[in-house]
C-alpha cells in the first residue's frame, strides 16, 4: 500500500478516534454539570446527540429534554424539522412509550367488532370523555375491526361508578356503546362484580403515561394521542397492516 494511502488511512482512524472522544467528554460533562446544578433533576438514563449540531437530548425515563455540550442550559419544548414538517421530540416520545400490543391484557377490555374484525386497536377511554364519544363516532365508520377498550376513570365526577356499571353489565360492549353513542345511562349494577380490571387498567395506564384520553393503540405499537377522524384512523390502521407484511 502506497505511504500516502497509509497516512490518509490513520489520519480518518484518528479523526474518528477524536470525535469519539470529544462526544464522550459532552456526554460525562452532561452528566456531571447537570445533576451537580440541578439536584432534584431524576437520574439521567441516556445522553445522545441530535441532529442539530450542538443540542444534546436528555432522557430521563420516558421523558426527553434538551441541553448543550457544557450542561448550560435547559431546553424544554418540541424539536420540529422545518424542511419535513416532522416534530422529532414527538417521534421520539412515541418510539419510548410505544406499546406492543399483542401483550395486552385484552381480558381486561370492553371489546366489540364489526365485519371480520382483522384489524385491530386498543384504546384507553374514560366513559365521560367527550373527545371518546367523538371517537367512537368514528370507529363507527371503519369495517372489519376488533375494539379493546380499557375503560380508565380519570376525569372524576361519576366516572368510577359508570365504569364499575359498564364493566359489570351482562353485555358491557353493548352498554358501552349504548351511553358512547346514544348517552343512554348504563344500568346500576346490582349483583356481585370486581371493580379489580378496572383497577388494572389504571395501573396500565400509568405504566404506559397514558394522562389523558382517548390515547389509541394500533397493531403494530403506534400509540395516538386524542381522537381521530375516521380518514385518520384507516391511514393508521394500514400503515399498522403493512408493518406486519
Amino acid at each position: 500500500m502506497p505511504s500516502v494511502f497509509r497516512t490518509l488511512l490513520a489520519l480518518s482512524a484518528a479523526a474518528v478516534s477524536l470525535c469519539a472522544s470529544v462526544a464522550w467528554a459532552d456526554e460525562a460533562q452532561i452528566r456531571k454539570n447537570l445533576p451537580e446544578r440541578l439536584p432534584k433533576l431524576p437520574a439521567i438514563d441516556e445522553v445522545s446527540k441530535t441532529p442539530i449540531p450542538g443540542l444534546y437530548e436528555v432522557r430521563i425515563g420516558t421523558d426527553v429534554v434538551y441541553t448543550d455540550e457544557q450542561g448550560n442550559h435547559i431546553i424544554q419544548g418540541s424539536v420540529v424539522d422545518t424542511r419535513t414538517g416532522t416534530n422529532l421530540t414527538e417521534e421520539r416520545v412515541n418510539k419510548l412509550t410505544a406499546i406492543d400490543f399483542d401483550k395486552l391484557p385484552f381480558a381486561d377490555a370492553v371489546m366489540w367488532k364489526k365485519g371480520t374484525g382483522a384489524r385491530r386497536i386498543a384504546v384507553f377511554a374514560d366513559p365521560n370523555c367527550v373527545y371518546c364519544k367523538r371517537f367512537e363516532q368514528d370507529l363507527q365508520k371503519i369495517s372489519d375491526i376488533t375494539v379493546y377498550t380499557f375503560i380508565i376513570p380519570i376525569l372524576g365526577g361519576d366516572s368510577p361508578e359508570k365504569s364499575r356499571n359498564i364493566w359489570c353489565a351482562k353485555e358491557p360492549a353493548k352498554v358501552w356503546l349504548s351511553w358512547m353513542l346514544e348517552g343512554a345511562m348504563p344500568p346500576r349494577s346490582m349483583g356481585q362484580c370486581s371493580s379489580g380490571p378496572i383497577e388494572r387498567n389504571l395501573v396500565l395506564s400509568r405504566k404506559h403515561r397514558v394522562n389523558g384520553t382517548p390515547v389509541i393503540v394500533f397493531a403494530n405499537g403506534t400509540r395516538v394521542p386524542g381522537a381521530m377522524n375516521a380518514e385518520q384512523i384507516e391511514k393508521q390502521l394500514a400503515l399498522a397492516s403493512a408493518a406486519k407484511l
